[in-house]
């Protein structure tokens, strides 16, 4: 093991407090020498610290875990170019930020099975590659492409994750969403393909459509490009009710506070260009504008009163953040400054803050 790599670094890492060039010799250690004899056998020293820890939790919980990093790398071989490939250095900085704790045992757990062949395989039975779900998250600032098992294909946005079967069984096929994201779904009569957003359910057979979710927000909006989707609202008993049968170029909005219904025609290139990288604002209020901004380049946004009655109509692509503020500034009466970030405690700066004023 190279000197770069050390126990202290582990350590933090354990934690969850490593400095990001601290993690960087780890993610270097494991893609360039984990995999050697010197670092299977390591790896096993350092699990065997964690044996006792590891009996204790659920098996299932490293299950999901290894069947994430399979389908993380799967992800890695889509010909698609428009999607942002994850490489195996960022498929283990998110799944440590996630899971910190039990990843480094994992490793130790896998490399063990690698080079151990006496080691009592009853006693991890469970530990299989099949898990009932999978979760996908495309991070804050950036958007991926996920394939799942019937060919359906769905585009998730800045800050998005849904959770799916590994393969769908039964009369039909559901995912849960939370935040947004575009389906192409593979078409099946027999077997709908329903969305879950929580209060509502977007059913489609086979279509193309879009739905904006995310939590925070107060409506869940769905566009539809082409096909037909149903529209269900899941009532106190558990019961479904149908709210609408929407049509191509329909966008449909139902509030979640007043459960209020609006839908009309729409130009639906609006509201699927940010799978091109595109922004559209279309007589946006600023609230919204900074709302997307803020999800697309992992910033915050603080805006003055007296501002948040403006609204723009304009076409971004693949512009940078301050590009954008500055086109901003010139078209209506704002300025905005940028708060330093400050270091925190466990080595990582603070979310950048943006101020947007009346000028």
């Amino acid at each position: 093991m190279k000197k770069s790599m050390n126990k202290e670094i582990l350590i933090k890492y354990l934690n969850n407090n490593c400095t990001d060039e601290e993690f960087e010799k780890l993610a270097g250690w494991l893609e360039n020498e984990s995999a050697t004899d010197v670092g299977k056998y390591w790896s096993y020293d350092y699990w065997k610290i964690f044996e006792t820890d590891l009996k204790k939790r659920d098996e299932k919980e490293y299950s999901a875990l290894l069947d994430k990093i399979h389908h993380e790398i799967n992800l890695k071989h889509r010909k698609d170019a428009d999607a942002r490939v994850i490489n195996f250095k960022k498929i283990v900085k998110w799944l440590s930020r996630a899971a910190a704790i039990l990843f480094l045992p994992l490793l130790g757990v896998v490399f063990y099975l690698l080079s151990n062949s006496s080691l009592q395989m009853n006693n991890f039975t469970d530990l299989s590659f099949t898990v009932d779900s999978l979760e996908v998250i495309a991070p804050i600032g950036s958007r991926t492409v996920v394939q799942l098992s019937d060919g359906t294909e769905v585009n998730l946005n800045y800050g998005s994750k849904i959770k799916y079967p590994r393969n769908f069984t039964g009369d039909t096929r559901e995912i849960t969403l939370s935040g947004e994201a575009y389906f192409d779904v593979a078409h099946n009569p027999e077997k709908p393909f329903i969305v879950k957003t929580g209060e509502l359910n977007v059913k489609a057979l086979g279509t193309g459509f879009n739905v904006n979710a995310y939590p925070e927000d107060d409506n869940i909006a769905t566009t539809l490009v082409e096909g037909k989707v149903i529209i269900e609202k899941i009532l106190p008993d558990n019961k479904i009710g149908r709210i609408e049968t929407m049509v191509p170029n329909q966008h449909l909005t139902y509030n979640l506070k007043t459960g209020k219904i609006s839908s009309n025609q729409v130009n639906v290139e609006n509201y699927i260009a940010w799978k091109e990288g595109k922004l559209v604002f279309d007589n946006t209020p600023i609230l919204r504008v900074t709302e997307k901004l803020g999800r697309m380049f992992n910033v915050e946004f603080q805006v003055a009163d007296d501002v948040k009655d403006l609204t723009y109509t304009v076409t971004f692509a693949d512009d940078p953040l301050f590009l954008i503020l500055d086109l901003m500034t010139e078209t209506t009466p704002i300025t905005y400054k940028r708060i330093p970030r400050k270091k925190l405690d466990n080595g990582t700066l603070s979310k950048q803050v943006i101020i947007i004023e009346r000028r």
